[in-house]
């Protein structure tokens, strides 16, 4: 697959997947949703929910997981909350000018490019949190928040990225 039906594919999963509302209890239903397919899966996945002054309301680390999954965690959230788009997708538009962190200016201490941030956005409001995961390959892990979210937000036929796609 090649940059731009990638980019395009993550600009319209973004698109879709926006919330009305976004309460504390979202982040705990969401939270759970997203913990239930770890299980249902059998993956060793850090999970976090963080709304976008940093605050983590929602955080799961499981038994195979270590404080490396919770540095990418941050990192993540670093870079969805001053891109303001998935992290996956931001990584594809850095990738496709062949630019990395050091061309815009930031430190791989304080952010990473893969997948496995999305941003919470409420309709009308703009970005209110970001949903994390981190332990798997970067488009699964991007895959199963598109995955999750989806289904807490009952939205169908939202495109997916191949994970075999080689990006």
């Amino acid at each position: 697959m090649d940059f731009d039906t990638a980019i395009d594919i993550a600009e319209k999963q973004e698109a879709l997947l926006q919330f009305l509302h976004f309460s504390r209890k979202d982040v705990w239903d969401l939270g759970n949703v997203i913990v239930s397919e770890i299980f249902d899966k059998k993956y060793v996945l850090a999970t976090s929910i963080r709304l976008i002054n940093g605050l983590i309301a929602f955080q799961y680390i499981p038994e195979g997981t270590n404080l490396n999954n919770n540095f990418y965690l941050t990192r993540k959230f670093n870079l969805v909350r001053d891109k303001e788009n998935s992290s996956l997708l931001t990584t594809l538009r850095w990738q496709k000018k062949d630019e990395g962190l050091a061309y815009q200016g930031l430190s791989p201490a304080e952010y990473v490019l893969c997948g496995g941030g999305f941003p919470i956005v409420v309709k009308g409001t703009g970005i209110v949190a970001v949903a994390l995961v981190s332990g798997l390959p970067h488009l699964q892990d991007h895959d199963i928040l598109v995955e999750t979210i989806s289904r807490y937000l009952g939205v169908s036929g939202v495109p997916r990225i191949p994970l075999d796609a080689g990006l």
